[in-house]
């Protein structure tokens, strides 16, 4: 009996042993697919097509994960160094940002190069300490009264900024990818901070951005990693960057610290001082809290709008059509009542703009402000389509590729058509797969200003439009130049060498031909 036990105790030891070898070797070692890697050479990777196809990146990433099968392909660092996988696998996406959200975090890669400008705040944290940020600041933006005095500074920087220099430009050329730029940020200040920024915050601001950009596209990471080691060269700059926009970030702080939390001020500084006297901080910690909130939040929506908008207005030139149904909108809402006027348009009134809606996200599906976006792997896994990650390996999606998948979007993904996004009645309608237009992330990391974001770029394009024609000098986004978009490689689709336009005052539409527009529609 002793014996037959023995034996049956090696038995189950066998059995367990040839169960966990067989497990490991099919969640360790193989995928249930071969996972192509295009142009990967020994030792040095796909270093080679990178350096080659720098200029047009992300339609270089486009053509390998359209020729991929499963749309996912692997990526070979530099000596090995690293390891990633890119996909545009929207049930892939679904798994990365939501089903198994956990093994999924933002990667070393992207915190390390972004620490020193955003620390511990929302866009460069994971795991508890991001839900915690999350908790906090969530609740906010469905908040009436934030949502009202965003809509009011918006306004007012149109007003008394935008719009003014617009007609002061006459007939001259000016850059309008800086112009909205500037507008952007002065507008999210004044949210944040509920003030104008100063000079040397703006310039600290842009530098650190353009900073982080470089860092985070260097094929060779290692470099400047030791130079901030050594602190020599641009990273000894960087510093000195860092502290001009802390310094100014501490006084506007301390500054409104002083005020006890004024319940009359509405900005978001004011409303996360009041929240952070009952977090249990000690001074120091609770002062390095806010620092980190809203420099994430300025950073977070300073150039994605202005982005987006640069890209929007560039391609409404090469089409004249969608530019001409965007103005026949807005000339009819305009029209419904003496007492709407383009510089006071409230939520309501622009959810009717459904066309306008359409087109802003047929512009980002093409031109996503964040072209690409990255994660790092906490335990080995299988993708939802069979391709093996390893701990630590990096896993991007690309939302550029995705606009351009004829899987995810027909055989005319290619061209603008804001009317993908209307049904039969001519109101929008999100009739697409959320993660397979990922434009605004997804899952429990989805944006929360998706809808500001919307209402302020609506804003931006109804004040404009209604008061001027723009005109693209050298040309806008005709078909024919969308083959070869001019972006420039950075952490945003920045467009390269600016917008150059010049602006015509619009004779606006006279009474009489109230009643055709009503008729066309």
């Amino acid at each position: 009996m002793g014996e037959n036990n023995y034996n049956l105790i090696i038995l189950s030891l066998s059995l367990l042993t040839l169960s966990t070898f067989f497990y490991r070797l099919t969640r360790r070692g193989y995928s249930t697919v071969k996972t192509p890697c295009p142009q990967s050479y020994p030792l040095i990777g796909n270093l080679i097509g990178f350096l080659r196809n720098r200029h047009r990146y992300h339609d270089w990433v486009t053509d390998m994960l359209s020729a991929s099968p499963t749309l996912t392909f692997r990526v070979n660092g530099f000596l090995g160094l690293s390891q990633s996988i890119c996909t545009a696998d929207p049930t892939n996406i679904e798994y990365i940002l939501e089903s198994d959200f956990r093994n999924y975090i933002k990667s070393n890669r992207y915190t390390s190069v972004m620490q020193e400008l955003l620390g511990s705040g929302i866009f460069n944290s994971n795991g508890l300490l991001w839900a915690s940020h999350r908790k906090i600041t969530g609740p906010e933006f469905a908040v009436v009264s934030l949502k009202t005095f965003i809509s009011d500074s918006v306004q007012s920087q149109l007003s008394k900024s935008l719009i003014p220099l617009l007609l002061s430009a006459g007939s001259n050329t000016f850059d309008l990818q800086h112009v909205l730029r500037k507008f952007s940020f002065d507008t999210i200040c004044n949210v944040v901070f509920g003030a104008d920024p100063c000079i040397s915050f703006v310039q600290a601001f842009d530098e650190a951005v353009e900073h982080t950009s470089n860092r985070f596209i260097s094929p060779f990471q290692v470099v400047w990693k030791l130079k901030r080691f050594f602190n020599i060269g641009d990273e000894r700059k960087y510093k000195e960057t860092i502290k001009t926009l802390n310094q100014f970030a501490m006084d506007v702080i301390d500054s409104k610290d002083a005020q006890n939390g004024c319940e009359t001020d509405r900005d978001l500084l004011s409303r996360f001082i009041v929240f952070s006297l009952d977090m249990g901080f000690e001074d120091e910690e609770r002062r390095n809290f806010l620092r980190d909130t809203i420099i994430n939040f300025v950073f977070a929506s300073k150039d994605p709008t202005s982005t987006a908008l640069t890209w929007f207005f560039w391609l409404l030139d090469g089409h004249p059509h969608c530019k001409h149904m965007i103005h026949k909108e807005l000339s009819m809402l305009t029209a419904s009542s003496p007492d709407i006027r383009p510089l006071n348009l409230t939520f309501d009134d622009l959810k009717s703009l459904n066309y306008l809606h359409a087109a802003l996200s047929e512009s980002m599906r093409l031109f996503p402000p964040v072209p690409i976006n990255s994660r790092s792997t906490v335990d080995d896994d299988i993708l939802p389509d069979g391709t093996f990650v390893r701990k630590g390996w990096f896993v991007d999606y690309s939302v550029y590729a995705m606009g351009r998948m004829e899987s995810l979007w027909g055989c005319d993904c290619r061209e603008f058509k804001p009317e993908r996004w209307l049904n039969d009645n001519g109101v929008y309608q999100q009739a697409y797969d959320p993660f397979g237009y990922p434009v605004f992330n997804g899952g429990l990391r989805l944006c929360m200003g998706k809808d500001l974001a919307y209402f302020q770029m609506k804003l931006v394009v109804v004040a404009v439009m209604h008061e001027f024609e723009i005109e693209v000098v050298g040309g806008g986004g005709t078909p024919e130049r969308m083959v070869d978009p001019p972006y420039s490689l950075s952490l945003l689709l920045n467009m390269k060498n600016g917008l150059p336009v010049r602006v015509k005052k619009r004779q606006q539409v006279a009474p009489v031909m109230l009643q055709e527009l009503r008729m066309e529609v």
